[in-house]
């Protein structure tokens, strides 16, 4: 099929028809295609027969395939056979940067955040020898599941013929000025990005805190040696992804998980040394006034003596007491009252590894690459599973989850899992001493859950192999996929 009879209704490789024409521009088309494998939405961009830089993107789409950092577009496939040549990559849908500030409802440190994320998706891509070089708002999405998204690694600069000579600098140099519109909500550069260009004074462009108030000084400072390295005398330059990504390592990242989810369940918790978190302080009284004293001396002296006497009252009777129970019982052992017993605080214990587990699947694994994310510790990043036609997994098998090896048999106390927000999934959790179905015994379940759920088994238990199993997928993009963003393991700890 030649390019040039490319339609809607076209079929490429015999599996991706292409449904809706979303751009086209100098010889490049992006479609909105269907997989109809996997029943899946795919981006799919075609060439004309004019496009002469068809092997390049090819070539880049190839080397952007083996890309694992889930917050870079995949890339399925990329051909040139017969006159046809394409490239598809996961549809992606969401916010983009320049959609969240258009809207006026992004924060600087959830902008930054959003960048932060970039910055390290951007790292892994530069370890593997990739570069982007078009990073722009619309590049950088907020998609409607709760991640971020960085589109067209490799791809775009190859599409327009662009490079560099210091391609570490160049996407350093990206980020900063993305960080700068998320700061800002103006473009600090004469790309039409549909973003205001940013100001500036006396020839030299403003710096962040310049143009919008409330942007954080160290937010500020990062920006600058970004992008205006002069303004920070002193102030080492950033030059590199992985040095935005470093300097960028404190911000509070998104979370998929809402704010008022459930925390993990521990037997004593310590809150913070807040107003909040304190207990209420008793009211402070009034001064009371000073009681009325007799002036008779004769008034005190007889409160005094009827004081006395009654004290020796007691003291005879308490006595009596004491010498009759002694005579009428035998004489008993004292004894204390026992302590307390400290309750032990649950420690959390990091597994040593994590692995995709589809031990009824023709190739025993589910998404291995992305299994290490979900013990990361950073609610951005995720393992799933395929996306299936059906909450029961198409009927093929009964389960699929994700199994952690804990390097030794542990006690369990319980597991914190934080799942997409959709509801609809049901989890097991297994514990044993192989990785082997028949031996990881169920010990909690939990189903129709969603966000941070819990798993407490209901008597002791230890293994050295955790398993996360899914036994009903929520719905996703129009199909079904379990997806785990975080897993935390608790052991009992000691008292």
């Amino acid at each position: 099929m030649s390019m040039s009879t490319v339609e809607p209704g076209s079929r490429l490789a015999d599996r991706f028809r292409l449904e809706d024409r979303v751009s086209e521009s100098n010889g490049v088309t992006l479609w909105k295609a269907i997989d109809e494998i996997l029943a899946r939405p795919v981006a799919v961009h075609t060439f004309s027969p004019e496009f002469d830089r068809v092997e390049e993107v090819v070539t880049a789409a190839r080397a952007a395939s083996r890309l694992t950092d889930p917050r870079l577009t995949q890339v399925f496939d990329a051909a040139d056979e017969d006159g046809t040549a394409y490239v598809v990559s996961e549809w992606v849908s969401g916010d983009s940067l320049a959609d969240l500030i258009s809207t006026g409802g992004l924060e600087p440190e959830r902008g930054a955040a959003l960048v932060a994320e970039a910055a390290e998706a951007l790292t892994h891509a530069h370890e593997a020898g990739l570069t982007h070089l078009q990073l722009t708002p619309a590049r950088l999405v907020w998609t409607s599941s709760g991640t971020v998204k960085l589109l067209g690694c490799a791809v775009d600069a190859a599409i327009v013929g662009l490079s560099s000579d210091d391609p570490a600098k160049d996407d350093a140099e990206g980020l900063g000025r993305l960080l700068y519109a998320a700061l800002t909500g103006h473009w600090p550069s004469d790309e039409d990005t549909g973003l205001p260009s940013a100001p500036t004074d006396d020839g030299r462009l403003c710096t962040p805190r310049q143009v919008t108030a409330g942007v954080p000084g160290y937010l500020d400072t990062i920006t600058c040696r970004t992008l205006l390295p002069e303004s920070r005398r002193g102030l080492t330059p950033l030059t590199t992804p992985s040095e935005v990504s470093d300097a960028l390592s404190e911000v509070p990242r998104p979370s998929p998980v809402p704010v008022s989810a459930v925390p993990p369940a521990v037997l004593h918790s310590e809150g913070p040394d807040t107003m909040a978190s304190r207990p209420p302080l008793p009211p402070t009284l009034p001064n009371p006034t000073p009681p009325h004293r007799p002036s008779s001396g004769t008034l005190s002296r007889a409160l005094v003596t009827v004081l006395v006497l009654m004290i020796m009252l007691a003291v005879g009777i308490g006595a009596w007491t004491v010498g009759r129970s002694l005579g009428n019982n035998p004489v008993a052992t004292p004894t204390t009252s026992p302590s307390p017993t400290a309750i032990p605080k649950p420690v959390a214990i990091k597994p040593v590894s994590a692995a995709g587990f589809d031990p009824l699947g023709d190739d025993l694994e589910e998404n291995p690459q992305f299994a290490p994310y979900a013990i990361d510790n950073k609610p951005s990043t995720e393992w799933h599973t395929t996306n299936y036609n059906s909450a029961e997994f198409g009927r093929l098998k009964e389960g699929v989850g994700l199994i952690l090896d804990m390097n030794g048999p542990v006690q369990i106390s319980d597991v914190v899992v934080s799942l997409a927000n959709t509801p609809g999934a049901s989890v097991q959790l297994k514990v044993g001493n192989a990785a082997d179905l028949s031996v990881l015994k169920t010990v909690a379940e939990s189903k129709d859950a969603s966000g941070t759920v819990t798993l407490t088994p209901g008597k002791p238990v230890t293994g050295q192999y955790v398993l996360i199993w899914f036994t009903r997928l929520p719905p996703h993009e129009g199909r079904y996929r379990g997806t785990i963003y975080d897993v935390i393991v608790h052991s009992p700890g000691s008292a």
